[in-house]
Parts: C-alpha cells; structure tokens; sequence
C-alpha cells in the first residue's frame, strides 16, 4: 500500500457504512468484554428461589389489574442485577439487546460502500469496498445515488439510503446514480460482508517500513480481517509494525485471544481469568509466531479486550506501549438471552496481565507517555498524529 499523506480514519464507525451497526451500544456499557462459555449453570432448588416463585404467582394471581407475565420477570432479573451495584452487570431491552449483537456482529448483508450526505443535501458514495457487489456491478467513489429500487431520494438523506437498502429483501438491488452529467443505473446482488473494521498502512522512514493496522473493535470476524491485512503487510515486507488500539472500547475475548496467538510464542500467557472459585491461565497454543518490534498505541478510550491484547503483547512479547493510560476494565461479562428477545449481562470474573495484576479503575501505563497535541487535534493527520509519529520513531531509530 502507498504511503499516504490523508486523514487517517480513527474511528470507522464514524462513517456511516450500509448496515445498521451501532456505537450507542457505549451509552450503557463503557467497554465491553464478552466471554463465552460452554458451561451449564447450575440449577438451584432453595427456599429463597421459591420465596421467588410464590411471590410471583401471588403476584399475578392475586393483583387488581392485567399483568404481563413477561415484563414482571423482566423487572424481577432486572431487580437482582441492580442489587449487585457491578456497573457491568446491567439488563438490556430488545432495542439495547439488538445494538450490543449488531455492534459485535462482524459481517451484514449489503453491496459494500460508504455513504454520506454532502452540503448540497445530496447522497455520496464516499467509498466502494475492493471486492464487493458494488464494485463489480461498476459503481465508483463519488457517485451520487438519486434512486435506489422505485424510490427517488430526492429531500431524503444517507440514513434513509441505508434503510432501504437494508429492508431490501429481494437480494437485488436497483441503483440509479449521477456520475458528472450522465445517469447511470445499476443492478447490484447484496451479499455477506465485513463489516469493516480494520484500517491498514505502511510508513516509509529511515529505509525501513513501518506497518499500521488500526482495530476498531473485536467483531466476530476481526481476527479473520487482521490476519488478512497482517499477511498483506508482510508481504510487502515491514520491518516494523504499530497496532493502534485507540478508543476500541472491547468485543469478544476470543478474537483478542486469536490476534495475540499471530505474534506470542507457544506457551507464553495471554491473560488469566480468576473467579471466586478457581484461576485459568490462557496460554498461546499454536505454532506461529513473529519477531519483528511492535509498538502498541493506547489511550483512555482502550478498554478491555483492547487492554488484554495490549498487555499480552506488552508482558508476552516485549511490545512497546505508546500513548497515554488505558481505561481500566478488568472484568469479564457473560450474556444470557431470554425468550422474549431481551438480554442481561454478568461479570463472572476479573482478567489478570500475565504479570498476574488487575487493571480494573488502574489501567495499563504507556512505556512512552505521549498526549496527542494540539496540531492534531486542529488539524488530523497521520503527519500531526505525534502518538503515530512517536512510534514510528521508536521502530526506525
């Protein structure tokens, strides 16, 4: 990839992107860590459990009015989860349930380009995905989309696009757009997609390359898009390489697990998970391996499964931490999903370096402090980006 001298994208779900992927999922969870597990809970036949049950069959047998069954045993998990005081531990709604399953979901079903409204009030493709069903059709970067299907989308913006596109159920999709002074039209077959979330670069400094991925978030599917790039970078043959974990707030453990087993030797600790019962390392169990120096970038705004890669590289491989001090969540959330679509979530244990601390409300310190200044932040660039350029630095000196 060439060198580029553009805004770098730090966050790509600032884009909007044709799929209904959500970041709200952050106004009730400041970073997540998802543990799966196969474990059966354990029944319990206790008479504090059917203090419970008699409870509510008075309840519903003995009030006044209608109830509805279902909201009460809603409102009764949601009693216990709140009694624990864990601001982890929270119960979701459908909507809130939905915006924490898409936020995690890596792949969607679309045609593969970003969108945005101009200042003339006009839907753009701001980007076309390498590969995708928009871009085999013919569809190009700046088009303008005036009709998608029947509808005109004349006075309707980018969100209105995204909708139509989405509840679009036939698989084919019909775009008209204006590209200069022509109208063009095109047929476009929705497939299954990344959702991207993965931003990749090379940095020429000192005769040697410096390789960037940026990681938005642990998807589903973000381990399957980073070794995807990794292997594009070394084929174009880094001698370095900077993993930017800025503002990535968590997902799922296992894709920070998979991505730290790319670059730990076999047998070195990841992390350790410790409950009230027992302690269980995780250790890297593959063969593969890398030597090259990292540099890891990290701020408040990395958190959980941002914090475990980041500490397993640190600990586990000698990565260099750059940036200024991570968030600090050192627990482990579980979800149960109940039969009305609903959802609550649970700690079930705390994480430990491979250093064997708890980072909770501590966080994780840089080994090179860097506040980013105030020329990056008038004016974003990789170039006035002092935490890239600092790493950068540090891999070619």
């Amino acid at each position: 990839m060439k060198n580029k001298d553009s805004k770098p994208i730090f966050k790509l779900w600032e884009v909007i992107v044709i799929t209904l992927v959500s970041s709200l999922i952050m106004s009730f969870s400041t970073g997540y860590l998802v543990y799966t597990s196969n474990k059966t809970p354990k029944n319990t036949n206790s008479k504090e459990l059917n203090e419970l049950i008699s409870s509510y069959n008075n309840i519903v047998n003995n009030y006044y009015d209608e109830i509805d069954q279902s909201a009460l045993v809603d409102s009764a998990i949601n009693g216990m989860l709140k009694y624990l005081g864990d601001p982890y531990t929270t119960y979701l709604n459908e909507n809130n349930t939905n915006l924490l399953n898409d936020s995690l979901n890596g792949s969607y079903q679309g045609i593969g380009v970003e969108v945005t409204t101009n200042e003339n009030k006009e839907i753009v493709i701001k980007k076309v995905f390498e590969d995708s069903p928009a871009e085999r059709a013919g569809i190009m970067s700046e088009d303008i989309i005036i009709k998608i299907d029947d509808t005109d989308l004349t006075d309707k913006d980018h969100y209105d696009a995204v909708e139509i596109i989405k509840n679009n159920t036939n698989g084919n999709i019909k775009i008209t757009v204006k590209r200069g002074e022509e109208i063009k039209e095109f047929t476009v077959n929705k497939a299954t997609l990344y959702v991207p979330a993965i931003y990749k670069e090379i940095f020429n400094r000192n005769e040697k390359r410096v390789g960037y991925i940026l990681i938005d978030k642990f998807s589903d599917t973000i381990y399957e898009q980073f070794d995807k790039e990794l292997l594009s970078l070394e084929e174009s043959n880094i001698d370095s390489l900077i993993i930017d974990l800025r503002n990535n707030t968590g997902g799922y453990l296992n894709e920070a697990t998979n991505i730290a087993e790319l670059f730990l030797q076999k047998g070195k600790l990841i992390y350790s998970l410790e409950n009230k019962l027992s302690k269980e390392d995780t250790k890297d169990t593959t063969d593969e391996y890398r030597s090259y120096p990292i540099a890891v970038l990290i701020n408040k705004g990395s958190a959980s499964a941002s914090e475990i890669l980041a500490s397993a590289l640190k600990y586990s491989y000698n990565a260099t931490l750059i940036g200024v001090k991570s968030y600090g969540k050192g627990k482990v959330q579980r979800t149960t999903t109940l039969t009305d679509g609903t959802m609550y979530k649970y700690t079930s244990a705390k994480w430990l370096t491979p250093k064997g601390n708890c980072i909770d409300e501590v966080g994780l310190e840089p080994d090179i402090e860097v506040n980013l200044s105030e020329e990056y932040i008038e004016n974003p660039s990789f170039e006035t980006d002092n935490q890239i350029q600092t790493a950068i630095y540090e891999l070619t000196k």
